[in-house]
C-alpha cells in the first residue's frame, strides 16, 4: 500500500483533493520526507533536495511540466518521473492569443486614445489568414495549433521528428530552421530546456522572420538569445515581442529587457498551476500506478521532457 509524500506550497490544499479523490490503497500521506514513502507529489526542486531521505521511492509525480532540477546526471534516476504535460495547454493559449489579440486589435493604442479623448479609428490587424510558426508541438504546442485554426491561422510547426498533430499544416526539421521561420507573422516558442534548444532562437532566426512578426515565448528563456531580441527590436527588424521566461528569472532591474522597444514582459504567469488540475492528473496516474499500470506523461532523464 502506497504512502505518499506531498512536497508543494500547496500541500495542503494538495492534502485536501488527494482525500476528497479517494485513492484505492493509499495507506498515508505525509509532509515529512522518511524512508517508507513510495510516492512523491510535489515540485521538482523539492523532491530534488528529498531524494537522499527516499530510499524506497518508486515514482515521483512534477507538478510543473518542466522538470530540469530533477535532471542533474549526478541525482539518482531509479525511480518513474512524471511531469505535468498536458495540463497546460488551455492556459498557454488564452496567454498567446490574448496577447496577438492585444497587437492586432489595437487594444493599448485604444485605451491611449480613450485617455487622450481622442477618436481612433484607425484600422486594426487580424489574426485571420496570417501564420503562426510553433517552435515545439508536444501538448501544449498542439493545443496552440488547435486554437490557432479556430481564428484562422495557417499552423507551420517546427519539431525533432514528430508529426502527429492534425492542426499543423506543414512540418520543419532540424536543418529547415530558418525555411521554417521566413514569412511567419507570429513565431511562439514552447521549447523546453534541453542542450539542442539553449539558443535555438538566435539572431539568424530573428532576421528571418519579416519586420512585421512577433515573437513570443513561453517555453523556456534559454531558447532564446535575449541579446539578439533586443538588437532585432531596437533596429525595427521585428515588430514586437512578449516573454514570459527569461533565462535568470525573477529578471534583474538591471536587464535591458524591461526597457527594450515594442517588448511586453510578464513574469512566468503565463500558465499558472491551479491545484485541482495538477491534482486531477495526478489523481489519474495514480489509479493507473495502484494496478501496476505505468502513469502518463513519463519523462525521459535523456532527453529531458
Amino acid at each position: 500500500m502506497p504512502k505518499l509524500l506531498i512536497l508543494s506550497k500547496h500541500a495542503e490544499k494538495y492534502r485536501q483533493l488527494v482525500d476528497s479523490a479517494r485513492l484505492p490503497g493509499l495507506r498515508e500521506i505525509t509532509f515529512d520526507p522518511a524512508p517508507d514513502v513510495d510516492v512523491v507529489f510535489g515540485e521538482p526542486h523539492l523532491i530534488r533536495d528529498a531524494l537522499p531521505l527516499l530510499p524506497g521511492l518508486k515514482w515521483a509525480q512534477s507538478t510543473w511540466a518542466g522538470v530540469e532540477p530533477l535532471l542533474d546526471p549526478a541525482l539518482r534516476r531509479d525511480y518513474i518521473l512524471t511531469n505535468a504535460r498536458g495540463v497546460f495547454g488551455g492556459l498557454m493559449s488564452e496567454y498567446v492569443f490574448g496577447y496577438l489579440l492585444l497587437h492586432e486589435r489595437k487594444m493599448l493604442q485604444r485605451l491611449e486614445a480613450q485617455r487622450d479623448r481622442r477618436w481612433d479609428a484607425t484600422l486594426t490587424g487580424r489574426l485571420n489568414g496570417k501564420t503562426i510558426g510553433l517552435l515545439g508541438v508536444g501538448s501544449i504546442g498542439a493545443e496552440l495549433a488547435r486554437a490557432a485554426k479556430f481564428f484562422g491561422l495557417t499552423v507551420r510547426g517546427f519539431t525533432r521528428d514528430s508529426e502527429g498533430c492534425e492542426w499543423v499544416d506543414r512540418y520543419f526539421h532540424g536543418p529547415e530552421l530558418l525555411d521554417f521561420a521566413r514569412g511567419l507573422d507570429y513565431l511562439v516558442s514552447v521549447l523546453p530546456n534541453t542542450s539542442e534548444t539553449r539558443k535555438i532562437i538566435g539572431a539568424e532566426v530573428l532576421a528571418a522572420l519579416p519586420s512585421s512578426a512577433i515573437f513570443i515565448n513561453v517555453g523556456r528563456g534559454s531558447a532564446l538569445d535575449e541579446p539578439a531580441l533586443i538588437q532585432a527590436l531596437d533596429t525595427g527588424a521585428l515588430a514586437g515581442a512578449v516573454l514570459d521566461v527569461f533565462e535568470q528569472e525573477p529578471l534583474p532591474a538591471s536587464s535591458p529587457l524591461w526597457e527594450a522597444k515594442n517588448l511586453i514582459v510578464t513574469f512566468h504567469t503565463s500558465a499558472p498551476s491551479f491545484p485541482e488540475d495538477i491534482a486531477r492528473l495526478f489523481c489519474e496516474n495514480y489509479r493507473r500506478y495502484a494496478i501496476g499500470l505505468l502513469p502518463n506523461k513519463i519523462v525521459s532523464f535523456i532527453k529531458g521532457y
